[in-house]
Order: structure tokens, then sequence, then C-alpha cells
């Protein structure tokens, strides 16, 4: 079973349902690996990409972590959603500590709290709209007639419901990307983690993205945490922040 909170677990003057406790992820060096660049290389040969990083998320928030490219931004959001585990510290949703789940447990604890979206969408390309959708639910054991039903009902969320028997190479990229994030929140998730979601739309399609986040965080009163290059997207949530030299600095927002 997960760890659980005790009296000797740290404090928080307000509550969170994400925490990072002491976080540090440090890799081995390799002279090719673009992790390294611009990293605190240890006379060991180790790759220190952040240490002992302290940061709460509140329910409801929507925080931005910005930062150039190879300081840590993805490994940070895998370690939020138990994809890898920390080096040192530990994660905290609610009082669970995903850092020490098992893989089994670390999958079904993504089933049922986390929503991901990648930058690039990974639809499988033999499946409809509608049928990548309930893939989440179909991988709980729902039923298919009520997993597609709550698929098609998240598809009309995010626009989509007339093209919901389209496969995703019938799609366009902004529409791939909606189809991602309908998958990401079919489950109901906690928490909603998004990785350079509108990196690869043009500028656009990429505000149509963004703006939908936002309209989908509003009303479904999500707790949202978006890796981005785009400051000026940035700047729209509720915090910013930037992972710089290994550590975490919040900067202003425009909220």
């Amino acid at each position: 079973m997960a760890d659980r909170l005790s009296d000797e677990t740290p404090a928080t003057e307000i509550p969170a349902l994400l925490r990072a406790i002491g976080l540090t992820k440090i890799y081995p060096a390799i002279a090719s690996d673009s992790r390294a660049v611009g990293q605190n290389t240890r006379s060991s040969g180790e790759v220190v990409l952040f240490r002992n990083l302290d940061f709460t998320i509140a329910s409801g928030e929507m925080v931005a972590i910005v930062g150039e490219s190879g300081t840590g931004k993805s490994s940070l959001l895998h370690l939020l959603a138990a994809l890898d585990r920390p080096t040192a510290g530990s994660v905290w949703l609610a009082d669970t500590n995903i850092s020490r789940l098992t893989p089994r447990q670390a999958a079904e604890f993504r089933n049922r709290d986390i929503g991901y979206v990648w930058q690039f969408h990974y639809l499988l390309p033999e499946f409809t709209a509608l049928e990548n959708v309930a893939m989440p639910l179909l991988a709980r054991g729902l039923p298919r007639p009520e997993a597609l039903q709550q698929a098609s009902r998240w598809l009309h969320e995010v626009g989509l419901a007339s093209r919901a028997n389209h496969r995703s190479g019938e799609l366009s990229g902004g529409e791939q990307q909606r189809v991602s994030l309908a998958r990401a929140l079919v489950t109901g998730p906690k928490l909603l983690l998004a990785d350079e979601p509108t990196g690869d739309l043009d500028g656009k399609t990429a505000e149509a993205v963004f703006s939908l986040i936002q309209k989908l965080h509003r009303e479904h009163l999500l707790t949202s945490v978006l890796v981005t290059h785009n400051l000026e997207f940035a700047t729209r949530c509720g915090r910013v922040l930037r992972l710089r030299d290994g550590q975490l600095q919040e900067i202003a927002s425009d909220r």
C-alpha cells in the first residue's frame, strides 16, 4: 500500500492537493544526452537536474512551469505523474505518496487520478476519435457502451462531436490535440498535467487549444499543471514557476 501522511509529514499553512518535498532527480552523465546541456555535472559524472525542490499546488490552481530546454521540466512532470521515480524526496497527491507506488499501483493511480496531455497526441491510428477517448475507461474495465457514452460527452466538451467517427489521420493537428485532451479528462482525474500541449501547433491553433484548456479548467474545477515554452500562455495561468539552475522560482503572472 502507498504511504499515508503522518504526524511526521511536514505541514503546510495552505492545504495542498499536490506537494513535493525535497524532490531530487539525478541522471548518470551521458555525453550525447541533451539533459546534460546546461546542467550541474558533478565530478562523479552525475547530472543533477534539480535538488531539494519543495512546492505545493492547491486544489483548483492552474500553474505553469517554464524554463529553458534541458532544465528538467518534462522530468519534473513525469515525477508528478508517477511515470518516473525521484532520486530522493517525495511527491504527495492528497494523502498518497505516489513516489512509493509499485508499477502496478502507479498505473492504477494514473488511470484514476491523473489526466496527462503530451506535446504529441499519441492517438491510436486504427481507432476512431470516440474509441481513443474511451480507451482509459475500457482499460479500467467499464462496459463498452458506457465508456463510449462518456467519451461522446467529452468529445462534445472539446467541440468535436461531429468528428467522433474519424480516425486520427483524418483530423487536423488541433483536432488531434483536443481529442487527447478529452481522453485525459474522460476519467474525471484530480489533476491535469500537460507537457507542451501547444508546442506542435501553429499560433492560431495553439491559442484555441490553450483557451480550451483554460475553459475546461474553470468549468470542471480542475487542478492543472502545464509545462510550456510560451510565456504569454504561462502568464495567463494563476501562478508561474520557472525551473532554472535546478531550482524553482515563482515569477509574476497576469492573473
